[in-house]
Order: C-alpha cells, then structure tokens, then sequence
C-alpha cells in the first residue's frame, strides 16, 4: 500500500461529527512527519464521496484556504452538515477531535 492509500484508509475512518488533524492523521498512517504529505494526498483525493477530506483540518482547527472540492465555504458546510460547530472557520479541536490512540 502506497503512502497516499495509507493516508486515504486513516481519513475514511473519522467518524461523522469529529475531525482530525493533519498531524494526527499522519501519525496514524505511519510517520508523524508526513503531515503536509497528507494535505498533498486530501488535494489529490480521487474519491470525496467515500474519503471525508474535509474532516482534516490543521492542529489549530482551521479549515483549508485550498480545500480543493469548492473551496473553504464547501469545507465549512460540510462540516457544519457533520454536526460541527465552527467560530470564525475554526473548529473547536478539544470538542470535535477525533479521539484515536496516538502514535507519538
């Protein structure tokens, strides 16, 4: 399995109502290091309907200014379709983290 697909089975995991870091998805598919080859990988997604990317959001909670499937608006009301609050585009990571054993 490729890093990208590794990447891709972590991301289809998060649960409706919880997002996941950048970070935390990189850790959980093998290198804590690879976060920005997760964002590569979630630009690339050639599956939105069965890969959620718009769950992946930064360590902060900010959501992407290139979510690349129609934009920071798209990604803001697909999560907001999941149940999850935003504040100025940012979700509240203590509250909607995904809850996963790390990998540290």
């Amino acid at each position: 399995m490729n890093t990208y697909d590794r990447i891709y089975e972590v991301v289809k995991q998060i649960p409706r109502g919880c997002v996941a870091s950048y970070g935390q998805v990189a850790a959980l598919a093998g290198n804590r290091r690879w976060a920005r080859v997760v964002g590569y990988a979630l630009h690339a997604n050639p599956d939105s309907d069965r890969i959620p990317c718009y769950r992946v959001v930064t360590k902060e909670g900010r959501v992407s200014k290139a979510f690349v499937f129609g934009g920071v608006n798209e990604q803001i009301r697909l999560l907001e379709a999941d149940g999850i609050e935003l504040e100025d585009g940012v979700v509240d990571m203590e509250k909607y983290q995904w809850e996963t054993p790390w990998i540290w």
